[in-house]
């Protein structure tokens, strides 16, 4: 749904953007159990947290990558979300790593140029903005790698080299092979074990 809302302007201060409107909606949003609530493009988003076997994927990814984490860095899978003012959006990644002062806040609003990689598991509902919007927000924003792993194709997606116009660079996986993560990790993601559950499979095949 998009939220558009009067804005008073009162004597003496400074009227409030439209963004700062919706960071506040969203804090007071009574978002059912098992599901998340994001900003996109002008919208707050609501979309169920993942599926019960994308526990062991994440925690997969976590175990990897997190020897190779720059200097005072940390991995999480904690629901936070990440916000960026500039472009006006504000994203709860499955799987995030920054440095740890960036979690040093009372706030529940982190800054999304802090991160250092992120991760989405794509679902149905979020898959087409985790390959679009997200792309060109985390690339612009200068976070170092953003991977997408798309659990509808089963493959895996890692964009790194962040600039201006977005991600310079792009390394592509089917699910089962191992993946290159550029630096500032500089290592291998092995996605061995990232497919859906056999009978899952077996069920998504005969749809």
């Amino acid at each position: 749904m998009t939220l558009m809302a009067e804005r008073p302007v009162i004597s003496g201060t400074t009227p409030r953007s439209g963004f700062e409107e919706l960071l506040d909606l969203l804090d007071e949003l009574r978002v059912p159990d098992g599901y998340k609530a994001e900003i996109i493009r002008g919208s707050i988003v609501v979309s169920p947290w993942s599926k019960g076997y994308y526990t062991r994927v994440m925690k997969l990814v976590c175990n990897q990558l997190e020897p190779h984490l720059p200097a005072g860095h940390i991995i999480e899978r904690a629901p936070q979300l990440f916000v960026f003012p500039r472009v006006e959006r504000a994203y709860g990644p499955d799987i995030h790593a920054a440095h740890e002062r960036t979690y040093e806040t009372s706030s529940n609003h982190l800054d999304g140029e802090g991160l250092s990689f992120v991760a989405e598991l794509t679902s149905t509902s979020t898959r087409d903005e985790d390959l679009t919007d997200k792309v060109e927000t985390y690339g612009k924003a200068g976070v170092p790698l953003y991977l997408v792993l798309d659990m509808q194709e089963e493959q895996a997606i890692v964009f790194g080299s962040p600039s201006a116009k977005g991600y310079e660079v792009r390394f592509t996986k089917p699910f089962g092979e191992k993946l290159y993560i550029p630096d500032p990790f500089g290592c291998t993601l092995d996605t061995t074990g990232f497919q859906a559950p056999e009978q899952e499979a077996q069920e998504q095949n005969e749809a």
